[in-house]
């Protein structure tokens, strides 16, 4: 948890005895796989970054119908939204994989927000990033075909504003893809292969290394033979 906070963008603009004063304040748990990091619904005190491990964030319906939103790895902080608005979450954390969790007390998540100018400058990038993030997620999902999908969901996990030190292989199965593009397994497989042929990735044992970030940004079929409308 320590070398997480010290590497972290907001950490470069405390002193070193603000840093310590956090450090002293927060707390670290840990998660396996499949268990529910935090639940929505649930009041929001802390604000979380992720150490080590894969997380989804999802969100439900009454009938039992699940929609992912997003994937959390290794180097986000996540939740401050909540904390602004002083409600409740209004989506579940899931742990993908064995999962280590950094928790920031909401008093030293406001004390920052009082006294640190830096901070707050990296909320509002933050903010900007995830904004971002979701719009091109509601994008992807009406426009591209799958394999555009699959390639958009694997450049968002090395957004450069929420993975700013994000390595090029990620540790992630065909499944965790399925779940963050929103199609099968077998279609990601596809994907992935038609991917790797194009030399955007490299499939590894236990993963994937990236090979073009920018080839994976634009990677954008469009899944309709009408002409797009615009504005005149």
């Amino acid at each position: 948890m320590e070398d997480m906070v010290r590497q972290s963008r907001w950490a470069a603009g405390l002193a070193p005895a603000d840093v310590e004063h956090v450090l002293g304040s927060m707390q670290e748990r840990q998660f396996a796989r499949g268990a529910c990091i935090a639940r929505a619904g649930q009041l929001v005190e802390h604000w979380m970054g992720l150490i080590d491990g894969f997380a989804k964030m999802s969100v439900a319906s009454e009938d039992g119908r699940v929609s992912t939103l997003t994937g959390v790895s290794a180097g986000v902080w996540f939740g401050e939204g909540s904390l602004f608005k002083h409600e409740a979450r209004r989506y579940d954390v899931l742990a993908l994989r064995p999962t280590r969790v950094a928790l920031m007390p909401r008093r030293t998540f406001e004390w920052l927000r009082g006294t640190s100018v830096p901070f707050n400058h990296y909320l509002q990038d933050l903010l900007n990033a995830r904004l971002s993030l979701f719009i091109g997620a509601l994008e992807h999902e009406r426009l591209l075909d799958t394999d555009a999908r699959v390639a958009n969901c694997l450049a968002s996990l090395f957004n450069p504003d929420l993975y700013p030190d994000a390595p090029r292989f990620l540790e992630v199965g065909q499944v965790e893809i399925g779940l963050l593009a929103n199609v099968s397994r077998q279609r990601v497989n596809v994907a992935l292969q038609r991917l790797q042929a194009l030399q955007l990735i490299r499939l590894e044992k236990r993963g994937l290394t990236v090979l073009d970030l920018g080839g994976l940004v634009n990677y954008k079929t469009i899944d309709t033979g009408a002409p797009p409308v615009r504005c005149a």
